[in-house]
């Protein structure tokens, strides 16, 4: 079997296990989905998992006309990614080829070979026409309906443009180090950022430290914290990392929190490649005790703001754990308050573009603290949009957001000051 049969198979599979099992391919991916395969072809996996999950309610539109009856999730996968090849310009000979092997060799469904060859040839012939004539495709209504609620039904489109769109490769960069050998745009915010599609690691900088790969929007929570060196900072569920490494290259004190081992191993490696240096624990944040001069909790959340560089999520999940997720959050809070000294300060943020878990849970903290207030440090950041801060004074950000530079992650953001008396 070729690599790129190869490939093919496994973006079926991984199509499977989100579909039909729900899962995240970042799950697929921590247990071994593509261990076994060379570097090209685990990202040219990824690339035909993520393109068709980006794409599914176009493919199944395409192919709707050509299906009489429900075919098995396992072939309907096949026609999906076979689909969104053809209609984004693959050769159609390897493509209809490649599918049609793919299926004929599995154990259960072989039979249904003829089929994929007579729909994928027919969607060779008509599919590409029809696919640019196609709209932006719709997330789920059991996220669209809120967020329509929440932003309104022109942003909403915007945001699910910038979805389609997929994200670029964003770099924080170590203090004084010149990245002026990479590919880069400067943000505004100070982040740079890689369009083309890039192997990570063989950048210039990655093995001296230069930069680590960090979301422009995720790099903001740090500044707005704005550590001084000597300060003692407590970074909670800080895997992978890139707040943590911004904290330590300002020269503070920081201790980084998080439960999974596995994440907080990746970060270890990342303070090693930088030469930055952090005190680890992995352990859960509610069971931390002390007195910091700031902390940085971002929060677990629905990651719904991250829908653009994980298009599997609106797929994998139906919204129904949200409502534990939200209870969590005004928990981890209230203590993450508890951690923080008189005259300190906190920094709330999630990746989510839920009022829920940002703007409501700052406003409800802001009623049971009488110690507590919003900071106006948000606004000495470069780059920010005045029209990005809310009404109760945090930061909010959307995927549409700098549209013309590639986007950004939603998120939500607050620097809560606690007084001194």
């Amino acid at each position: 079997m070729s690599n790129a049969t190869q490939a093919r198979r496994r973006a079926i599979h991984l199509l499977d296990e989100v579909l039909g099992e729900g899962k995240l391919l970042s799950e697929c991916y921590a247990a071994g989905a593509l261990d076994k395969l060379p570097a090209e072809e685990r990202a040219r996996t990824q690339r035909l998992a993520t393109d068709t999950l980006r794409n599914l309610e176009r493919a199944d539109r395409i192919l709707q006309k050509h299906l009489k009856k429900a075919t098995p999730l396992t072939v309907h996968n096949a026609l999906r990614i076979g689909t969104v090849e053809l209609c984004q310009g693959g050769a159609a000979h390897g493509v209809v080829n490649e599918m049609v092997d793919i299926v004929s060799r599995h154990r259960r469904h072989g039979k249904l070979k003829g089929l994929v060859n007579a729909v994928l040839r027919k969607v060779a012939d008509h599919g590409p026409a029809e696919w640019a004539k196609l709209r932006v495709p719709r997330l789920p209504k059991w996220l669209r309906s809120p967020l329509s609620q929440a932003w309104g039904a022109p942003a909403m489109l915007q945001i699910e443009a910038a979805h389609l769109a997929g994200a670029p490769l964003d770099l924080s960069p170590k203090p004084g180090a010149d990245l002026s050998a990479l590919e880069a745009v400067l943000l505004p915010t100070g982040s740079y950022r890689i369009h083309n599609s890039v192997q990570v690691s063989g950048l210039p900088g990655f093995a001296t430290g230069d930069w680590w790969v960090q979301d422009a929007a995720a790099a903001l929570p740090a500044q707005i914290l704005a550590a001084k060196p000597g300060e003692s900072v407590l970074d909670l569920c800080a895997a992978p990392g890139g707040k943590t490494m911004q904290i330590a290259a300002a020269g503070a004190n920081v201790t980084a929190v998080d439960q999974s081992a596995g994440r907080m191993a990746r970060l270890s490696e990342n303070l090693e490649r930088t030469g930055l240096e952090a005190t680890v624990v992995v352990g859960d944040a509610l069971e931390q005790t002390g007195q910091y001069d700031a902390v940085l909790l971002d929060s677990p959340c629905s990651a719904t703001g991250t829908i653009r560089r994980h298009p599997d999520l609106p797929h994998a999940k139906d919204g129904s754990g949200f409502g534990a997720l939200i209870e969590l959050q005004a928990q981890m809070l209230a203590h993450a308050w508890s951690l923080v000294k008189p005259g300190g300060r906190l920094i709330y943020c999630t990746c989510s573009l839920l009022p829920d878990e940002g703007e409501c849970q700052v406003e409800d903290a802001l009623e049971m603290f009488p110690d507590m207030s919003v900071g106006d440090r948000i606004r000495d950041i470069a780059g920010i949009d005045p029209d990005w801060i809310t009404e109760e004074g945090g930061l909010r950000l959307r995927p549409d957001y700098w549209a013309d530079l590639g986007g950004m992650d939603g998120f939500y953001m607050a620097e809560l000051r606690k007084s001194t008396v």
